[in-house]
């Protein structure tokens, strides 16, 4: 269940005709009212919206802070063709209109999100790293941190910084009509060295099987990849082949789909200390 509140699974359910329910009589609401919202999909987005509805009606004078890791429609962060909507900042003013006193994101595909939240607390990429059993993986293991592509260097930049680590990043062509990737090129000096790939989000996972080929081509070492929303819309198994393991923040997986050997899920980690 995606959507919590004060640490609480809320009831809810879908409609025949496809409209989303909730219920929260079962929970007791204190001020500051905590809402963890886990949204999938669009469901999920209207279900949060019904849940704050109801938290409202039921302690309308209470502080309310809602922490969404993955935020709704994060990637359309810009019109690219004429006649598209403007997804992200859709999603951004349904969230302002239910006026939290705090609204938390994790890792946000890119300051477009901030910029159009109110009250935002952002949880930058560096500071998830830095606080989880990652951040010793890697000094253990001397990796070196690779942003994939010219967007994700700053964020890799400052988590090296934090680490006291090495980073780099890589370059990628892509074909405008297709958006396939056409043409992958790795920086030099990384021959022989283990790494880890970071960003923000693998969905398909198509960006970075295309980039564990270019570094087994150019006779890198062991492989690792960090994201920090591991949607895995195709699985691990297309991941298997090229990465001796993967780790996020958190993950769309059913649980009964992850395999603790290969994936590991900072997330769940941090909730059992």
């Amino acid at each position: 269940m995606p959507i919590k509140v004060q640490n609480q699974q809320i009831e809810q359910f879908v409609f025949s005709g496809g409209e989303c329910h909730v219920n929260i009589d079962n929970i007791e609401l204190t001020s500051p009212i905590n809402v963890e919202a886990k949204l999938l999909n669009s469901d999920d987005l209207m279900s949060l919206l019904l849940t704050v509805d109801a938290v409202r009606r039921s302690a309308p004078k209470s502080t309310l802070n809602i922490a969404i890791p993955y935020f709704p429609y994060a990637r359309q962060d810009r019109v690219c063709n004429p006649g598209e909507a403007f997804s992200l900042e859709v999603a951004c003013k349904l969230i302002n209109d239910l006026e939290a006193d705090q609204v938390t994101v994790l890792d946000p595909h890119s300051a477009v999100t901030t910029d159009r939240l109110n009250n935002v607390v952002e949880v930058t990429q560096a500071e998830i790293i830095e606080k989880s059993q990652l951040a010793t993986f890697i000094k253990s293991k001397q990796l070196l941190l690779v942003a994939p592509d010219q967007g994700a260097k700053l964020k890799t930049e400052q988590l090296a910084e934090a680490l006291n680590s090495e980073a780099v990043y890589c370059t990628k062509k892509r074909d405008p009509k297709t958006r396939a990737i056409v043409e992958t090129k790795l920086p030099k000096g990384v021959e022989s060295r283990d790494l880890i790939l970071i960003d923000d989000i693998c969905d398909g996972g198509r960006t970075f099987i295309e980039l564990a080929k270019a570094c087994k081509e150019a006779g890198c070492g062991d492989l690792y990849l960090y994201v920090t929303h591991g949607i895995f819309s195709r699985g691990l198994e297309s991941l298997r082949p090229h990465f001796k393991g993967v780790f996020c923040q958190h993950t769309f997986l059913p649980k009964e789909q992850i395999d603790s050997e290969f994936l590991t899920v900072l997330e769940e980690v941090q909730n059992e200390n």
